[in-house]
C-alpha cells in the first residue's frame, strides 16, 4: 500500500506490433482491416475497369465485396455491443436498450417525413419494386401478392428494425468518439491547424445529414438565389456526384486524424494518475498497475469503435454509387464503345456433354441475375442506400452530441 499522492511519473513508449498481438480483439481488428483494404482495392479495380472499357450489363464483383464489408463490420460492432450488454455492473446494458428504443422512435419519425424535405427516394423506389414484383409473380403464375399498403408497411417496419439495430451498435462508438475528441483537443491545444481538422472531422456527420435535406442542399445549390432571380449552378446528376465525393472526402478526413484520437485515449492513463494524486488515502501498487494497463489493453476495442462507423459509411456510399447507377464524373460522359462479352465458355479440351452442362449452368445463372435486375432496379437501390448512408451519419450525430453533454457536463459535475 502506498499513498495516493506518491511521486509517480509515466513514460511514453511506441507501440510495436508484438505488443499489440496479445490485446483483446486484435485478431478481429487485423482481419477486418485486411478485408476492408482488399475490398476497397477490388472495388477500385472493377470501377476503373468498367469505366475505361465502358462495359454495361455485367455484374460488378465489387458490390459483393462491399456488401460483405458491411456485414462483417456490423457483426464486429455487434460483438462489442454484446460484450457491453453482458456486463452486470456499470449500466452498459441500460444504455444499449435506451438508445435502441431512442433510435427506433427517431427512425419512425424520419420515415414519415415527406420527400420534399428528406429526398431519400424511398417511396418511388418501393413503388417501383412493388410493380416489378407483381410482374415477376405473374410470370411465375402466382396471383396472390400482398396489397400495396400492407407491403409498404412491412417494408417500413423492416427499415425501422434495421435502423434501431444499427443505432444500438453505433452507440458506444459514438460516445467514445466524443470523449477522444475532447481529449484530442486538449492534447493539441498548441496546434491550431490540427484542432481545425479535429473540429471538421467531428462535424463531418452533420454535413452528411444536410446533403439529403432538400431545402438546404439540393434546392439551394441547384437553383441558388441571386437577388430576385435564381441561378442554376449545377445539374441534378452533377449534384449527386458531388454528394458522393463529399462523403468520400469526409471519410478520408476521419481517417487522417485517427492517430490523434487514439493517442488521446492512451493519455487517459496519465490523466488517471494525476487524478489519483489529488485524492487522500492509500492504494495498492497492484491496483495502480491494473488501472494503467487497462487503458492499453482496450486499445484495439477503441480502434474498432473509431474506424467501424467510418468503414460502414464509406462502403455504403460505394454501394450507393454502383447500385444506384450514379457516376463519378461531374459531366455526362460521351458515348463510348460498349464491349459485348460472351458468357458461354469455350474450351476445346472439354467433352461436348460437359460443355453443354457448363453453358446450361451459365445460362441459368445469367437468367437468375437478369430476373433480380428486373425486380431490384437502381431506383430502389438509390432510395435504400441513400437512407442507410444518411442513417449511419444520423446515429453518429446523436451519440456524439450525447457524449459531449455527458463528458463535459455530467462527468464534470
Amino acid at each position: 500500500m502506498v499513498p495516493r499522492d506518491i511521486r509517480l511519473s509515466l513514460e511514453a513508449t511506441p507501440i510495436k506490433p508484438l505488443d499489440a498481438l496479445v490485446l483483446r480483439y486484435f485478431l478481429e481488428y487485423q482481419w477486418l482491416m485486411d478485408f476492408v483494404m482488399y475490398a476497397t482495392l477490388v472495388y477500385s479495380f472493377t470501377e476503373a475497369y468498367y469505366s475505361l472499357l465502358n462495359i454495361q450489363g455485367e455484374v460488378n464483383i465489387g458490390v459483393l465485396w462491399c456488401l460483405l464489408t458491411l456485414v462483417f463490420g456490423i457483426k464486429l460492432l455487434f460483438s462489442l455491443m454484446a460484450h457491453y450488454f453482458k456486463t452486470e455492473e456499470g449500466g452498459e446494458r441500460s444504455v444499449c436498450l435506451t438508445f435502441a428504443f431512442l433510435f427506433l422512435l427517431i427512425a419512425m419519425l424520419v420515415l414519415v417525413v415527406r420527400e420534399d424535405y428528406l429526398e431519400f427516394g424511398l417511396e418511388p423506389g418501393f413503388a417501383n419494386l412493388y410493380e416489378n414484383l407483381q410482374i415477376f409473380c405473374r410470370q411465375l403464375g402466382l396471383e396472390s401478392i400482398w396489397p400495396y399498403s400492407v407491403a409498404r408497411l412491412v417494408f417500413k417496419l423492416s427499415l425501422v428494425g434495421l435502423s434501431s439495430f444499427i443505432g444500438a451498435c453505433l452507440t458506444f462508438p459514438g460516445l467514445r468518439m466524443a470523449q477522444t475528441h475532447l481529449d484530442a483537443l486538449k492534447m493539441t491545444a498548441d496546434k491550431p491547424l490540427t484542432q481545425v481538422l479535429l473540429y471538421a472531422s467531428f462535424l463531418s456527420p452533420v454535413v452528411v445529414l444536410l446533403l439529403w435535406v432538400k431545402p438546404i442542399s439540393r434546392d439551394f445549390v441547384i437553383n441558388a438565389p441571386f437577388g430576385t432571380e435564381k441561378v442554376q449552378l449545377m445539374s441534378d446528376s452533377a449534384y449527386n456526384t458531388v454528394r458522393l465525393w463529399v462523403i468520400l472526402g469526409l471519410c478520408a478526413l476521419r481517417l487522417l486524424v485517427t492517430r490523434y484520437h487514439l493517442q488521446a485515449y492512451l493519455n487517459l492513463a496519465e490523466k488517471w494518475v494525476e487524478q489519483m494524486k489529488k485524492d487522500a488515502g492509500y492504494i495498492s501498487m497492484v491496483e495502480i498497475q491494473r488501472k494503467i494497463s487497462r487503458v492499453f489493453c482496450y486499445l484495439c476495442v477503441i480502434t474498432v469503435q473509431y474506424l467501424g462507423p467510418v468503414i460502414l459509411l464509406l462502403h455504403c456510399t460505394l454501394l450507393l454509387k454502383v447500385l444506384g447507377d450514379y457516376s463519378w464524373g461531374l459531366y455526362p460522359e460521351p458515348p463510348g464503345v460498349s464491349v459485348i462479352i460472351d458468357a458461354s465458355p469455350h474450351s476445346s479440351g472439354t467433352a461436348p456433354d460437359e460443355e453443354d452442362d457448363y453453358r446450361m449452368a451459365v445460362s441459368q445463372i445469367m437468367a437468375a441475375l437478369g430476373a433480380l435486375r428486373s425486380v431490384f432496379t437502381p431506383l430502389f437501390y438509390r432510395g435504400l442506400f441513400s437512407f442507410l448512408t444518411w442513417w449511419l451519419a444520423a446515429c453518429q450525430v446523436v451519440t456524439n452530441l450525447f457524449g459531449l453533454y455527458f463528458h463535459q457536463y455530467l462527468m464534470a459535475s
